[in-house]
This record gives C-alpha cells, sequence and structure tokens, in this order.
C-alpha cells in the first residue's frame, strides 16, 4: 500500500470505531482480516495511525475545527507527527486510493489555529471529566502531564538477574538499540519512532530463553520499591499475568517463600509459562477454586503483601490510548471499592513489623494518596513509611529520583512527563 492508500484506511478505521463505537483493537483486527492484501508493514503503518489519532483526538479536532475522522487524522499529522502542510497535500492529493485534496479551510487551520488557548482537557488530550481530578494532583500542570501521557511509550525491558545481567544482554541486544534505562539498574529501553514497528523481542534468543521480559521501567521501580529480600515469605496479592511476580523473585534471588494469586483465575493463565521461562523456583501460584480462600492457611506470616491493585489505569494512556475514551465516571468508583477491599484483606496475612506495598498504575489521588490515608484510617496499626526512605533501593540515583517524582506523605507518584514511565503510584505501609 501507499503512504496515502494508508491514511485512506486510518480514516476509514477511525470512522468505525467511532460511529460503531469498537474498541480499537478490535476494529484493527477485523479490518486485517478484511483486507488481506495489507502486509504486516501496511497494517502496523495503520494501526500507528489510528492510535495516534486516539492519542491526539480531542486536540486534532479542536486544531482543525472539526470532529471528523478526516479531520482527526489532519490534525494529528501535524500536531504528533509535526507534518507540514505541503508533505500533507503531497499525500491528499485525490489519485486512486488517496484522500481528496485539502480544503481551503483545512488549509486555512493548518495555517493558523493552534493549541494556545485550548482548555485543558483539549490541550492534554483527556475526557472533560476528568479534569477536576488531574487539577486536584496536578494543578496547572495538568494539560502538559496529560499531554505526556498521550506520547507513544517505549519498550521498556527488565533482565531477569536470576539468568543473567545487563551488560551481557545489551550486547545481545545492541541490533535494536536497546539502552540502559535511567532508573532501574536492570532496566534497558527500545526508543520507537511515531510510525516504528514493534520489534519482535518475543523472537530474540535472551527472551526465549528467559534472560529478558518486557515491563515499563516505572512497573520495575515499582516491585523495587517492595524492597523484597531473599528468605522472605512474600505474597503477591493481585498478581495477575505474573509481570511484578517476576520481578519480585529476581529481588528474592529465588530464595525465600513467594506466593502469587489473584482473584480472577484468567489472569493467572500466562503465570505459569512465565516463571517456568524466568527459571523461578520458590514461586507457589495459587489459582482460586470456587469460594475457598488460596490463602486460608496464611495467618500474620508475611513478611510482604504486595497489591498491584485493579485501577482506572490512567498512568498507562500511553500504551492504551482507546481506554481513556472509552472510561466512565462510574468505573472509578467500581475501582475504588476494589482496591478498599483488597487493602483490608492484606492485613491478616501480615506479620508484626511486616509490610504492604500498595501500587497502582493510575495518577488519580482517589485511587492513591486518599486511598492510603482512608486504609490507615481503618487500621491504625499501620503506619506509612515515608517515601524518601523507599527510593533508598535506587541508592546513588535516589536523589535524583526525588527531585524529578511527585513525593506525597503517602507514597511516590511517577508519570511519563516526570520520570519518563508510564504513571504509577508507590505506598509502603508497615505494620507496627
Amino acid at each position: 500500500m501507499t503512504p496515502a492508500a494508508r491514511l485512506s484506511a486510518a480514516i476509514e478505521l477511525i470512522d468505525i470505531i467511532e460511529k460503531d463505537r469498537v474498541p480499537a483493537a478490535k476494529a484493527l483486527k477485523e479490518w486485517g482480516t478484511a483486507h488481506r492484501f495489507a502486509g504486516s508493514g501496511d497494517r502496523a503503518a495503520i494501526a500507528g495511525l489510528v492510535w495516534d489519532v486516539l492519542r491526539r483526538y480531542a486536540s486534532s479536532a479542536y486544531l482543525m475545527g472539526s470532529d471528523t475522522a478526516r479531520a482527526r487524522l489532519i490534525g494529528m499529522l501535524r500536531l504528533e507527527r509535526g507534518m507540514d502542510t505541503a508533505t500533507m497535500a503531497a499525500l491528499f492529493d485525490g489519485s486512486r486510493f488517496a484522500p481528496v485534496p485539502l480544503t481551503e479551510a483545512e488549509q486555512a487551520a493548518l495555517a493558523s489555529h493552534s493549541l494556545a488557548d485550548a482548555p485543558a482537557a483539549v490541550a492534554g488530550d483527556y475526557p472533560e471529566w476528568l479534569d477536576p481530578h488531574l487539577a486536584k494532583v496536578f494543578g496547572d500542570d495538568r494539560a502538559a502531564e496529560a499531554a505526556a501521557m498521550a506520547s507513544r511509550a517505549p519498550l521498556d525491558l527488565r533482565v531477569n538477574t536470576l539468568k543473567s545481567n545487563r551488560d551481557k544482554v545489551l550486547r545481545a541486544l545492541a541490533h535494536l538499540h536497546a539502552e540502559p534505562t535511567p532508573w532501574s539498574a536492570t532496566g534497558l529501553r527500545i526508543e520507537l519512532s511515531a510510525d516504528a514497528r514493534n520489534p519482535g523481542i518475543q523472537a530474540e534468543e535472551d527472551f526465549i530463553k528467559g534472560a529478558i521480559e518486557v515491563q515499563d521501567e516505572g512497573s520495575q521501580l515499582a516491585a523495587q520499591f517492595t524492597a523484597a529480600k531473599p528468605g522472605e515469605q512474600v505474597i503477591d496479592l493481585c498478581a495477575g499475568a505474573g509481570g511484578k511476580t517476576l520481578a519480585l523473585a529476581a529481588l528474592m534471588q529465588g530464595k525465600g517463600r513467594l506466593i502469587a494469586t489473584d482473584r480472577d483465575k484468567r489472569q493467572l493463565a500466562p503465570i505459569h509459562e512465565r516463571l517456568s521461562r524466568a527459571g523461578v523456583h520458590n514461586a507457589d501460584v495459587r489459582t482460586p477454586k470456587g469460594e475457598a480462600d488460596p490463602l486460608q492457611d496464611i495467618r500474620a506470616s508475611a513478611d510482604l503483601v504486595v497489591i498491584d491493585a485493579p485501577c482506572t489505569g490512567t498512568g498507562t494512556w500511553r500504551r492504551n490510548p482507546d481506554a481513556k475514551w472509552r472510561m466512565r465516571p462510574g468505573a472509578l468508583e467500581i475501582r475504588l471499592r476494589d482496591q478498599a477491599e483488597v487493602l483490608d484483606r492484606a492485613v491478616p496475612l501480615v506479620r508484626a513489623g511486616g509490610r504492604i506495598a500498595y501500587i497502582t498504575c493510575s495518577v488519580l489521588a482517589e485511587e492513591n494518596g486518599e486511598q492510603v490515608r482512608a486504609f490507615v484510617g481503618r487500621h491504625s496499626e499501620f503506619a506509612v513509611v515515608p517515601p524518601e526512605q523507599t527510593a533508598g533501593v535506587l541508592w546513588d540515583k535516589a536523589e535524583a529520583f526525588g527531585e524529578a517524582a511527585l513525593q506525597s506523605p503517602e507514597g511516590w507518584l511517577m508519570t511519563p512527563r516526570r520520570t519518563g514511565t508510564d504513571g504509577f503510584f508507590v505506598s509502603v505501609l508497615k505494620k507496627t
């Protein structure tokens, strides 16, 4: 397909997503099935265009003064990809399979419109109902913070220290231009341009042998802040597919007892293969069976309970821009109840002197600091470990991280704009 034909396909897909309210991933998959002539490079390029439009969904329409699929694509090409009008005009030439030529109104909008006076929700590309929630956290910086959350994320990897080390993996992945991450001592980063295809990491020898895992640096840091140690009894209460479970196992150096469970047993399905590939032998996966408590034999004995809490996922908008436009206020209320429930469920598992690490991939205060304060209010035997102490795990980078991340009395908040990671909140609570 020509670059112009890819633009036409993207406009068609955006129109389908809008009018039929179809999730973007589903629409892209169905389009690919129906258009077998499109090669893998074509499909990747078209998907990149669609995801970028969803990243700049509000600002692109504002720039063009129109909310059509075509207007959003044109606006995105200017805002996200920095394409000038002449280059655009050469693609929108009306030839076979190409979009029709730019109208005078479209050219005028590109020449004279900007986001200088746009409302925060437009400049930051997020639903307007979230504006007071983001203002509570970021104040006047909310548009800039949200705009950073709309950019494409790099591909971050975590080196599995049970099998390899970062220097060795760096040499093996030199062909992918991998570089060390700024904060995590076990992280690698592959920067991706706007229209770049994701490298086939799953086909790399180091991935097949379990030496690397795909994991955002913020998620890696969240695991490090738990300070899991060799010989401890650690419970991963919301293990899901096992990303943080694997990171905890590496921190424990394969020593001690690591128990992984999740209320949704379907989420646990991939964890067994991942643990085996990573060479983790001290993990006990407990899959729920009916109404029985998979942790009924554990009472006040855990050194650490890790809660990767169910949340709105506002911190992961870079990777899933479709989700923010489908998010509704009721979802926040449901997640707040889920978080309070799982925090309370952790209490009887922790020994005296033990700790709970509460983690979300959200930037909203209601899910983060406010949730922690409410928990301490219900359970006075727990106290927040001062955030500056938890950052000590970063050693020589602790001071720089403290200047970059947002610190509150309850914990750390990482964001794409401040730390170059996804949005993650981490709070460590010790049982006194």
